[in-house]
């Protein structure tokens, strides 16, 4: 039997469509409606767009609206329930998970399914359909996540991260946010990647589409990351920050120091590297059980 193919993602639709121009964006950006908007799924901070550097295209003036969220500094509370309290500037309240929500029936409701337990999610934050957030775990504003998305225990989605449909992000990972400047390119995690317990991704990398991230992985914008499978090295800069492509899987691995005094005590320095691009036995390695979303 054939399986399904799986339904059309938001960022294969949102490359399906033109992409907004930046005077289009500039002109729709309010930071007094820019919640509504990120949380709607209307606006975002970075989309797919295959003409751009990298496949994605920032567009600064969302980023811009959203730093303009800061310049409040009086403070508000807010009272989920009996037992939650919080206390943040005015123009950063929590995340209302009711809203826009008419649906009844069970069998049919995808709405995002946030588990008890600690778990804070700013206004600003795009939950797409079917993600799981477990506790406790942050999702700053700006943030976009894509249908269907695993958000694990112990872990941070920084400003603007944009985190793709099918994603696992699994215990303890760490995705950087990237605010300023607000043309710099947010941490981008593509549709169906796996990332390792404990990893971090920092200062605008892309994990390509069904990319594995290995346990304890450090990738930032300005890695170097050594390819065993296609022998290349890839490199980010500041301008252009680093991209791993799909499907690769990558682990930590260690790089020998040169000069006399690091061959004499043996030292060498954290490197992630590829060992071999996805195939079933990764796939299986990887799945998360479907009863669990």
């Amino acid at each position: 039997m054939t399986a399904s193919p799986a339904p059309a993602s938001v960022f294969e639709r949102a490359v399906a469509e033109p992409a907004p121009s930046t005077a289009t964006a500039a002109q729709a950006v309010d930071p007094g409606t820019i919640l509504a908007d990120l949380d709607a799924g209307r606006l975002r901070a970075a989309y797919p767009d295959e003409a751009a550097q990298g496949g994605w295209r920032v567009d600064p003036t969302v980023k811009a609206a959203i730093v303009a969220r800061f310049a409040d500094r009086r403070l508000q509370d807010w009272t989920v329930g009996d037992l939650l309290r919080f206390r943040d500037r005015v123009g950063l309240p929590v995340k209302d998970l009711a809203a826009g929500d008419g649906t009844t029936d069970a069998a049919l409701d995808r709405r995002a399914r946030i588990v008890p337990g600690g778990t804070s999610i700013r206004a600003g934050v795009h939950l797409g359909a079917g993600v799981v957030v477990m506790p406790p775990s942050f999702l700053n504003i700006g943030a976009w996540i894509g249908d269907d998305a695993m958000i694990d225990s112990h872990v941070l989605v920084g400003s603007c991260a944009q985190i793709g449909a099918r994603v696992h992000l699994a215990a303890g990972v760490q995705v950087g946010g990237v605010l300023e400047p607000p043309g710099a390119r947010p941490v981008i995690v593509e549709d169906d990647a796996f990332v390792g317990a404990g990893s971090l991704l920092l200062d605008g990398v892309t994990v390509g589409r069904g990319a594995v991230i290995g346990a304890g992985v450090t990738l930032t914008g300005t890695s170097r990351v050594y390819d065993t499978v296609r022998d290349v090295v890839f490199e980010g800069t500041p301008a252009a920050p680093l991209v791993i492509p799909d499907r690769a899987v990558v682990v930590p691995g260690t790089r020998a120091l040169t000069g006399p005094f690091a061959a004499a005590h043996g030292l060498a320095v954290t490197v992630p590297i590829i060992v071999k691009d996805r195939d079933a036995r990764t796939d299986a390695r990887v799945a998360l059980e479907e009863a669990l979303r």
